[in-house]
């Protein structure tokens, strides 16, 4: 193998389904033996994966995916349940146990519970259990929704420190304008993002375009990713070995954020935003500077100290991200103030100097 050692699946909904929408049995018991393979090599393999919906619609005979929450949330119920049962006997014959975790965004938001899915994914894999992911659309709302699993995917990856992130599809790769494979994507420019298209899928969320993004996030968190068709013979271990001509690669860069920053940059959902002058854009941007409160003209959102927050120009542009060491509520109040005047108009004991610290601030 190459020096992968911590490798990130991600299925699709289309991969793994047949036609008349139930699970495909035969190509989830080859991709099981594909990685139960490259566990045996060496490797600690995470799986994401989706299909809870569509085996929902088939275990319900239902025509199409529900429109309304409540049936599209039982639906996920119902078809999770089978979901698990499947790979549970899949990975039996090779004494793999799996556990399941299904999350949302707030999972992310949150830097403790953030953090203890890292040390549950860790202990799960010291018990040689394979780790199965998904979205919990059982709970999940738009609010706390993370969108898609290819974006669940990514931040799971990056959380986790992985080497490898592959996104299995029902294609054989990013497509050129001419139909054919782009096998290797150095960076994503915007002529690149406009080959994702839209997804048509009815049965999941993503699409090319998400798994570009996902690709992108992942890339700047120095995690490799490749996007490869499922059901390629023996994809997931020609992919670990490095073989060529098979899907699309995009490899990571040099730099790479430390890991508080990059949950600030990548997993974290900012609950807000404040808008900042021309000086204190130049302090972030220029001089690796913290944000003051003098330099903050406008806030939007009910954030609270401790979330992460949107750091935004004159024109409403994203310059960075950060946690904020003041609410929406007492940001309004001292904003434009200089730190000084700042226990005279919140009262109480030492207030920090800094509305975003420059160690808790990440430039985007």
């Amino acid at each position: 193998m190459k020096n992968y050692k911590k490798i990130v699946v991600k299925i699709g909904t289309k991969v793994i389904t047949t036609k008349d929408r139930t699970l495909d049995t035969a190509r989830m018991k080859d991709l099981v033996c594909q990685i139960a393979g490259v566990t045996q090599e060496g490797a600690d393999v995470v799986l994401v994966t989706s299909g809870a919906i569509g085996s929902g619609l088939a275990l319900l005979g239902l025509k199409k995916r529900p429109a309304d929450l409540a049936s599209l949330q039982a639906t996920a119920a119902i078809g999770q349940n089978r979901l698990m049962q499947v790979y549970s006997e899949l990975f039996r014959p090779f004494k793999i146990h799996v556990g399941q975790m299904l999350l949302t965004q707030e999972d992310f938001n949150d830097r403790a519970r953030y953090l203890n899915i890292k040390h549950t994914i860790n202990k799960l894999l010291e018990h040689e259990a394979v780790p199965i992911i998904n979205e919990n659309d059982t709970v999940a709302t738009e609010e706390i929704k993370c969108g898609d699993n290819d974006r669940l995917s990514c931040l799971v990856a990056d959380l986790w420190g992985a080497d490898l992130l592959i996104l299995l599809t029902d294609v054989d790769g990013l497509l050129d304008g001419e139909g054919k494979v782009i096998t290797e994507v150095s960076e994503i420019t915007p002529e690149i993002a406009r080959l994702g298209g839209k997804s048509h899928c009815d049965l999941g969320t993503g699409g090319m375009a998400t798994k570009i993004e996902a690709a992108r996030s992942a890339v700047r968190a120095g995690v490799d990713c490749m996007i490869a068709n499922g059901a390629a013979k023996d994809v997931i271990r020609r992919i670990v070995r490095g073989d060529a001509g098979i899907g699309t690669a995009f490899r990571h860069g040099e730099g790479k954020f430390l890991a508080r920053k990059r949950w600030i940059a990548f997993s974290s959902r900012p609950k807000g935003g404040i808008r900042v002058d021309a000086g204190a854009k130049a302090a972030l941007t220029e001089k690796d500077s913290s944000l003051l409160a003098s330099g903050v003209t406008l806030l939007d959102g009910q954030f609270r100290r401790g979330d992460v927050v949107r750091i935004e120009d004159e024109l409403g542009r994203e310059i960075a991200r950060g946690v904020t060491n003041y609410s929406a509520l007492d940001l309004a109040r001292i904003k434009g103030m200089k730190t000084s005047s700042f226990k005279t108009i919140l009262g109480g004991g030492k207030m920090p100097d800094e509305v975003v610290h420059k160690d808790n601030l990440v430039i985007t």
